[in-house]
């Protein structure tokens, strides 16, 4: 009897310590997005919420707010993050050991889809004359927040086109630029998000402006060249109050991306449950920005590694 106590004891012992090993067992997936209210946040909030991704016995994700896309892409290659919203150039800078002051290689970051492009758009008065980068010498510019990807694209573009010095910066949110606009405080303002912007609007209700066409001076100064991650693209007319002119650009791309030792399993479940009818759907619901989303789209703007279990949902799909 007393043997058979201990043998029961110890199995009971043992059923109870296995029950928080079943729990472990799920992969944990930190999401990482971006500052409270801003797109990237959307996104890994959208994950996290949609009840597929909640019902999985296989993963658990918890979205996580962050500065943006540096950020992210460093929390995401050191594994504090093992998912998070990167833009594709940022990617391909960090992997190349090219980020500004910062030589160390991203080698850990792999991506997984293609979520939305996101265009420059540099907005200035009607009649300003500038019609060119070039012509922003000795202005007042309002840059994006600093910290922001929009920021950090303002001071690659405006580097390579030899004007970053020679601005008045003011490191700001759009609404915040948009409002030093309208009370001509700025001369200008730099935008790096999908159109029609809510603070471009803003801004044409207070004043004619216009477009500058950054397109001409990207491709006629080499920048595609030198940054093969950024496409063309153009703003169409139409799109804000008084420019009735198609507006020649170029976007990034916001990249859904893994840590490499994300099981390839999780991303490819992960992919399998978002890229369908009902998980686009959700996407979409949550903000217009991704109403382009889809299995058609889900492959371009990337000019780095896959993670595994991308490369398997992709060549399933027919999209590799």
């Amino acid at each position: 009897m007393k043997r058979r106590s201990i043998l029961v004891a110890g199995a009971a012992l043992l059923a109870t310590s296995m029950l928080p090993m079943t729990a472990m067992a799920k992969e944990r997936v930190v999401f990482s997005g971006g500052p409270a209210g801003g797109t990237f946040q959307v996104v890994a909030n959208a994950v996290q919420v949609y009840k597929p991704i909640k019902a999985s016995k296989d993963f658990r994700v918890r979205a996580q707010s962050s500065a943006g896309s540096v950020e992210n892409l460093r929390k995401v290659n050191s594994g504090k993050a093992q998912m998070g919203v990167v833009y594709s150039g940022h990617v391909y800078l960090g992997r190349n050991g090219q980020m500004k002051n910062d030589t160390k290689k991203y080698e850990d970051v792999m991506a997984v889809a293609w979520l939305y492009g996101a265009p420059a758009q540099l907005v200035t008065r009607k009649g300003s004359g500038i019609k060119s980068v070039k012509d922003l010498v000795g202005k007042k510019v309002g840059v994006g927040n600093a910290g922001s990807g929009a920021f950090a694209n303002c001071e690659l573009f405006f580097t390579h086109m030899g004007v970053w010095d020679k601005i008045e910066r003011n490191a700001m949110g759009y609404n915040d630029a948009a409002q030093a606009f309208g009370n001509k405080q700025l001369d200008a303002f730099w935008l790096f998000t999908a159109f029609p912007s809510g603070a471009v609007i803003m801004a044409a209700q207070t004043n004619d402006i216009e477009l500058v066409n950054v397109g001409k001076d990207a491709q006629d100064s080499g920048f595609f060249d030198k940054y093969p991650y950024f496409s063309q693209l153009s703003v169409p007319a139409d799109t804000y109050r008084g420019v009735d002119y198609e507006s020649p650009s170029f976007q990034d791309s916001a990249l859904w991306v893994a840590n490499s030792k994300v099981s390839e399993d999780t991303v490819y479940k992960m992919l399998s449950t978002i890229y369908t009818d009902e998980g686009l759907a959700h996407m979409k619901t949550q903000k217009k920005t991704f109403k382009h989303m889809s299995l058609n789209t889900g492959t371009q703007g990337v000019v780095t590694p896959w993670h595994p279990g991308a490369i398997k949902f992709w060549k399933e799909k027919g999209m590799m």
